[in-house]
Parts: structure tokens; C-alpha cells; sequence
């Protein structure tokens, strides 16, 4: 059965962040414990009820997608088995799905995202300037309709509590340089067009994803933190999209739809979620994984 945990506890390890789903910790050789909780965030805002074995299935498709795109970007996972460094006597059934030993990289202060269909903030962008991330785009395109191109649009890297910022490419050139900012965007658009190929012949449409870059002591830049999950995509079933309207998704979606409904505020302290909306999250992540990585959760 999944596990549950919503705070890690690893004494003798050297906790360095705890962010709104991972726990990061120390290793010896310049390497990282990296913890998916089942900590669930939605408007940027880390909500008081779990996903019982979210963080499970989080790091399970990320650990399939890093190996389906390892030939087209280096990643941060070093392969080390997690039971070798966690402290003695932590149970192990409790972690082996849910961490990874990573890389210690530099991380790119970016979030590096692709849009194949306008949608979310990008669409509310759209509508208000005709661009999304100062981008311009075709007029008279529709809601959840796919983009002629895939768009690389980033954002900062918001602090917990605070919300991203979508930026356009010239502000990031600023932020990062052009040569980092332009492998970031080719990296970004290609593992894209690879992974939503992918995901379309098994009839999940790829809307939007956001990946995390970071930079060895080489400078040699690597995708990193995590890959092409619900949390970080918009997953929609192929069968049930209709442009003009949001579809359902496999993805947080769901709790974003939810928490819509009741006229939350977007600010601390989130609202508790009721059974049906955790259980039916915590479905649709499961279906995401055993659809895309075929993986079942026993």
C-alpha cells in the first residue's frame, strides 16, 4: 500500500530546504537526498490535508521521464540507492519510493516552461494582451486550443507563500545571460516536444509542464528537482478535450477546480479539502502514472 508522509524526519542528516512538496538534505560527495511529501500546494499555497502516497507517484514518473529523456539532457540522479545513505533505523518502506540521491547542482533561478495549448495564466494573458510572456500569438485563438508551436514562457522562482511571475525571455537573458537562457529554452522545448509525442500516443495530451535547470561545477547544465509530473504539467485525457473549454485533467487541476468553486482567496492559510477531492486527486495522479509510466500503485 502507499505510504504517507507529510514531513520528513531523517536525524543526522543536514536538512538544507524544506519547500512546498520536497524535503532536500545533505550528502557527503556534493550530492542531495531529495524527499517527495505528500504535501499538496495549489495557488503556490501549501494546503493543510496530504495526498496519501502523492509523493510516491511523484517521484516514480519523475525517475521514468529522467530516464526517457536522458539523451537529450543530462539529469540530476546519480543512480546511489536511497537505503545506502538514510540514517540508521529509519524505515525504509517509508522513503524507497519517494527519494532519490540527486546531484548537488547550481540551480538556475528559473522556472522553465512550455506551453503546447493556451491555457491557465497563459490564456488570461492572452486574452488581456493578445501575448503570453510577451510573446504574440495568432488572434483569435480559443481556450485549451493547441498553440501552431510549442512556446517557451519562464517565470521567477517565487519564494514559499508567494506567487511566480511569468516573465518574458529578454527579462531572463537579464536574470541568467544569453547563453544560459538560450540552452535553458532549447533544452525546455525539445524534452517538450519529446515527452508530449510521447504522452499522445497513449492518449495524454500535454498542455503545459514546468521543469527546474540547474548547473554542474562544469557549467554543464542538467534538468533537475522534478520531470513532467501532475504537479508540475497539465495532463489532459485526448479523448475528452474540446477547445473552448478547460477539460478534465489528470493533474492538481482538480484541486485548483475545487478550490475555485468555494471562493478561496488564494492566501495563507489554504482551506482542508474534503474526502472526495483528496481521494479523487490522489485517483487521477495513479491514473497519470500507470497511463504514461506503467506503473500500477499496489
Amino acid at each position: 500500500m502507499p505510504t504517507c508522509l507529510v514531513r520528513s524526519d531523517l536525524p543526522g542528516l543536514d536538512l538544507i530546504h524544506r519547500g512546498k512538496v520536497r524535503d532536500v538534505y545533505a550528502l557527503p560527495g556534493e550530492r542531495l537526498l531529495i524527499v517527495a511529501t505528500d504535501r499538496l500546494s495549489a495557488f503556490d499555497v501549501v494546503l493543510p490535508d496530504p495526498i496519501p502516497g502523492k509523493g510516491e507517484m511523484l517521484c516514480q514518473i519523475s525517475n521514468f521521464w529522467f530516464a526517457e529523456t536522458a539523451r537529450l539532457m543530462p539529469n540530476h540522479l546519480t543512480g546511489a540507492a536511497v537505503a545506502e545513505v538514510l540514517p540508521a533505523g529509519t524505515d525504509l518502506a517509508l522513503y524507497r519510493r519517494r527519494a532519490v540521491v540527486a546531484k548537488r547542482l547550481k540551480p538556475v533561478p528559473v522556472e522553465a516552461i512550455a506551453r503546447g495549448y493556451l491555457i491557465g495564466s497563459g490564456w488570461k494573458d492572452y486574452q488581456a494582451t493578445g501575448r503570453v510572456s510577451g510573446i504574440r500569438l495568432p488572434a483569435g485563438l480559443r481556450q485549451a486550443e493547441q498553440l501552431p508551436e510549442p512556446i517557451f514562457t519562464p517565470s521567477t522562482k517565487a519564494a514559499l507563500g508567494s506567487h511566480d511571475e511569468n516573465i518574458g525571455f529578454d527579462r531572463m537573458v537579464a536574470e541568467v545571460g544569453a547563453e544560459l537562457a538560450e540552452q535553458v529554452r532549447a533544452a525546455t522545448l525539445a524534452i517538450y516536444r519529446h515527452a508530449a509525442a510521447y504522452a499522445a500516443a497513449r492518449g495524454i495530451l500535454i498542455a503545459d509542464t514546468k521543469f527546474e535547470f540547474g548547473t554542474d561545477a562544469a557549467g554543464r547544465l542538467h534538468v533537475m528537482d522534478e520531470m513532467l509530473t501532475p504537479d508540475s504539467s497539465r495532463f489532459w485525457p485526448a479523448d475528452t478535450w474540446r477547445v473552448g473549454s478547460s477539460p478534465p485533467s489528470y493533474d492538481k487541476q482538480f484541486v485548483r477546480d475545487y478550490l475555485e468553486r468555494i471562493g478561496w482567496n488564494k492566501q495563507p492559510p489554504g482551506p482542508s479539502l474534503p474526502r472526495e477531492v483528496i481521494d479523487g486527486t490522489a485517483a487521477k495522479y495513479a491514473e497519470a502514472l500507470q497511463k504514461l509510466a506503467g506503473i500500477v500503485i499496489d
